[in-house]
């Protein structure tokens, strides 16, 4: 009887610190202690509920409080509440046992906090300062056999690692790409792909959300600041710079401001005060995604409706290099499902180094394309071989929302205190479509907008395509275009992602056009942004301050912005043309390398490198 009364509660009540609450079964200590105010300190845990799961590896046991009747110091994040539990997280004993953890902890990290990358942002520096840990009384040693690696995208020193496991959790449980886990034992026990190979040669995607979880410097982002500033600094060349929409309602927070506060204007201005000769907005270059990737869609319908069996659907989006790194490495048995499309950033800069350069008089190696992303899978993307003009990238290199904001402080520009400055043209005005490409169903929202137009021929009044919009993981849509029910996906996060082409691949689609974003929320997620820990209200704010920029666009929909229509007059003809796909178009590339295993069902099948 008294196990049936247990299973029928819904709520349990409890004393935290002398503080009463009532909180569902199975809140933790942690969860219930954060709802009234009380700051449990932790390392291994954060709380992923806005995206996919939570994560209780209790590994660190820098959370430890009291129970009352229980002998052992309870981990907090792990430890669910129970009716009548009465919980102290400051007692002498709780204290003594979090500082002898962080200090245990510290002998085995090293000591160079002055040059870390992680200074001054670092949950490990603010636990030994929060448990005034002024001298080291345990002696350690080193913990990684390999020292540094430095991808494109991401740096990886594991002789910071402190074994928290956070990345692993998120590249695994969220992501389900796999790249990270434990390998060796005992002392020797890293975190690192599998059989210990480099990040460079396993099937990271470079999105960036485990260095966004790491709390301290043993993930961090490859700093492309310096080589900004030296290019600045030479007269010889023009340094033009593009801005993702997504940076713009984020990089406020670097400087106090509240979250999804928009601050275009001001980063134009600094921008330009750091030295860039023109200020551009990738914003254009997603009016013209649309125009190629809406155009892809709508060829692919005519024909689907035509009756053409050979039509690959649904048309997946291709916005997003971390996202395109997965399928190309999980899923190379459907590469010819997604546009052909090359991102905003891409495609921005093939037409900056030859349409813009060509108008300018600006040779092509003179001219240094820069761009600030949300994304670290970004850096990633400048590097690919198919995007470069012998040798010569269409984007040189690319920065995140983080190391804009370190340069805007570097060079002393008080933010808060600047006016709004404009964009240039004509690679810098866009439709309110351009900007909502930074969250996530905002490229399906506009596409929408120009394919309803397109293929029905009528004007759309309400531009509004609210059933795409939130933050659930996965979402469906029907829309109706003149009796044909057009059926459309969206996803973001990988973890998603993988539900929807496994579904595809045992064919059971329902859809004709899906958009998947990498990060959780889209690029407002992105593993370069000011970090978010997991808060869905700083993704909603993000999100909702792009909306908010789109209603006041003069323009909303990609077709009618006059610069792309220009464009394609002077220069590219029509979408999909000849010319389009050599500027605008890639192809994809088989990297499930050697035997890779990818689930089928309830059996394994091998794919091999073509």
């Amino acid at each position: 009887m008294l196990i049936s009364n247990t299973m029928e509660t819904k709520e349990v009540t409890l004393q935290i610190d002398r503080h009463s609450i009532t909180v569902p079964v199975g809140t933790t200590i942690l969860e219930a202690a954060t709802e009234i105010g009380i700051n449990i300190p932790t390392l291994c845990h954060i709380d992923l509920k806005g995206t996919c799961i939570k994560n209780n590896p209790a590994s660190c046991r820098i959370c430890v409080v009291e129970v009352e009747g229980r002998k052992n110091l309870a981990p907090a994040c792990a430890t669910k509440c129970t009716e009548g539990m009465t919980v102290r997280t400051s007692t002498l004993r709780v204290m003594n046992a979090r500082k002898i953890v962080a200090e245990l902890i510290l002998s085995d990290h090293p000591n160079d906090c002055l040059t870390c990358p992680k200074s001054g942002n670092c949950e490990l520096q603010n636990l030994a300062l929060r448990f005034n840990v002024r001298e080291m009384p345990f002696t350690g040693g080193e913990l990684s056999l390999r020292k540094r690696e430095v991808t494109s995208s991401i740096v990886r020193n594991m002789d910071k690692c402190i074994f928290c496991r956070r990345c692993e959790s998120v590249c695994n449980d969220v992501q389900t790409v796999g790249a990270l886990g434990a390998v060796r034992r005992g002392f020797n026990t890293t975190i690192a792909p599998a059989f210990d190979k480099k990040m460079s040669e396993s099937e990271c995607t470079y999105c960036g959300q485990c260095v966004a979880v790491c709390p301290v410097g043993a993930l961090t982002e490859r700093d492309h600041t310096n080589r900004l500033l030296e290019d600045l600094d030479d007269p010889d060349k023009v340094v033009i710079v593009q801005t993702a929409p997504a940076v713009r309602v984020a990089l406020g927070e670097e400087f106090g401001l509240p979250a999804g506060t928009p601050v275009t204007g001001k980063m134009v201005y600094a921008l330009r005060e750091l030295g860039f000769n023109y200020v551009f907005d990738t914003d254009f270059a997603a009016d013209l995604t649309i125009m190629e990737e809406g155009t892809e869609v709508l060829d692919r319908l005519t024909r689907f409706l035509n009756g053409d069996k050979n039509v690959c659907l649904p048309i997946l989006t291709s916005c997003c290099p971390a996202w395109v790194n997965f399928f190309e490495h999980h899923f190379p048995d459907l590469l010819n499902i997604p546009s052909t499309a090359r991102s905003p950033q891409q495609m921005f800069g093939s037409i900056a180094k030859t349409y813009w350069a060509e108008k300018m008089g600006i040779p092509r190696e003179k001219l240094v394309v820069v761009s600030i992303m949300p994304c670290l899978a970004k850096k990633y993307e400048c590097d690919r071989e198919e995007f470069k003009v012998n040798g010569n990238p269409d984007v040189d290199y690319s920065i995140s929302t983080r190391e804009l904001a370190t340069l805007i402080k570097r060079a002393n520009i008080g933010f808060n205190l600047l006016p709004n400055s404009e964009f240039d043209n004509p690679m810098g005005e866009s439709t309110g479509a351009g900007v909502i490409f930074g969250t996530t169903g905002g490229v399906m929202e506009a596409a929408l907008r120009s394919v309803y137009e397109i293929y029905t021929g009528t004007t759309l009044e309400n531009v509004n395509f609210e059933h795409v919009r939130g933050l659930e993981g996965v979402r469906r849509a029907t829309i109706n275009l003149n009796g044909f029910e057009l059926k459309v996906g969206i996803a973001h996060g990988l973890g998603n992602a993988r539900r929807l082409l496994e579904d595809i691949r045992n064919g059971h689609n329902e859809y004709h056009a899906i958009e998947i974003m990498a990060c959780p929320g889209g690029c407002i997620g992105g593993g370069g942004q000011p970090l978010h820990h997991g808060r869905a209200d700083i993704l909603y704010a993000r999100s909702r301050a792009l909306y908010e920029e789109d209603i006041q666009k003069p323009l909303r929909k990609s077709h009618e912005n006059p610069y792309i229509q220009k464009l394609y007059e002077e220069y590219l003809g029509k979408p999909l043309s000849e010319k389009a796909h050599m500027l605008l178009h890639t192809h994809y590339f088989n990297k499930a390398i050697h035997y890779c295993p990818i689930k089928k069902g309830n059996s394994i099948f091998e794919i091999v490198e073509l």
